[in-house]
């Protein structure tokens, strides 16, 4: 029997299991498919409070993690395949194992939409990507394509011209989302272009992407550009279709929470993206994560 099961590595499930572990609950973290996050896989944080010259978000994640288990968290890199709310104790279904517990705080996270257009499928892994950082590396001297108009697009650009020989942001608007420090790096850097009233409504290629169609969001009119890949960076969808039927979510699949990060079911609260659509920051995240935690507290306090 666990006091508390955390779903979720990025830093909303990290910062929660040191909150939790400081508290002597003891709480297992499930990790996920991929520890840290979608902070892990991005590149420069420049805007975590305490890091004045920035630092990796894997780096991040990692020392998280590591002061969670310095307090006696521990992390399972394991996956929730089921959870079954409907009684006391919570049951908490993985690849490979079963647990109970009496309190559970998901911060799940959300993962990148997708764009939904013909040959997006198909050309995932060659040549259409959601993580710089992960793929960045292999278009050394290539045409890249970024779409999107917030910080991640962005981030993830710049990141993408260590190695592209042209990074072009497309955007369905003709004003970018993204925070003005962000907008005025992209534009002075000399690798970088921009695309505006654009999407993308197909993907082609020969076993790699070689072009895609675009459409201009004003006039209509279609145009083929010539790109080796293609970076998509056009918000995200929670993690959150465990729970579809048993908590209650908006029409998004958010989670609905009330001030204090509690759901409708007794003893089980909500940190980060699986119910912040809003703000998506980490260091929000890790705000939500510490909320938790010490909601989870008084909870278990009182079921003495």
């Amino acid at each position: 029997m666990e006091d508390v099961i955390i779903i979720g590595s990025g830093c909303a499930g990290l910062t929660a299991a040191i909150y939790a572990a400081r508290a002597n609950l003891n709480p297992l973290v499930v990790t996920g498919n991929e520890f840290g996050g979608q902070i892990a896989t991005t590149t420069e944080v420049e805007n975590y409070p305490g890091f004045p010259n920035g630092l990796q978000g894997p780096e991040l994640t990692e020392q998280m993690k590591l002061q969670a288990e310095r307090f006696g968290a521990r992390l399972e890199y394991d996956a929730v395949v089921e959870v079954d709310l409907t009684h006391k104790p919570i049951a908490v279904k993985t690849y490979s194992a079963t647990y109970e517990t009496k309190s559970l705080i998901v911060a799940s996270g959300a993962t990148p939409r997708k764009l939904g257009v013909p040959g997006e499928l198909e050309f995932t892994g060659r040549g259409v990507s959601y993580c710089a950082t992960c793929d960045g590396f292999f278009f050394k001297g290539k045409e890249l394509l970024v779409v999107g108009g917030g910080d991640s697009a962005l981030q993830e650009g710049l990141f993408l011209t260590k190695f592209a020989s042209r990074v072009t942001v497309v955007h369905r608007r003709d004003q970018l989302r993204a925070g003005p420090a962000l907008i005025d790096k992209a534009q002075c850097n000399e690798k970088m272009s921009f695309l505006w009233n654009k999407v993308v409504t197909h993907i082609n290629g020969d076993g790699a992407v070689k072009n895609v169609v675009l459409q201009d969001t004003v006039t209509g009119d279609r145009s083929e550009a010539k790109v080796d890949g293609v970076f998509v960076y056009i918000g995200h969808l929670p993690n959150t279709a465990l729970f579809q039927g048993q908590l209650e979510m908006d029409h998004e699949g958010y989670l609905i929470v009330d001030p204090f990060l509690h759901t409708r079911v007794p003893g089980v609260f909500a940190a980060g993206e699986a119910h912040d659509k809003h703000f998506r920051q980490a260091i929000v995240s890790a705000g939500f994560g510490c909320m938790a935690a010490l909601e989870t507290e008084k909870y278990l306090a009182s079921l003495d």
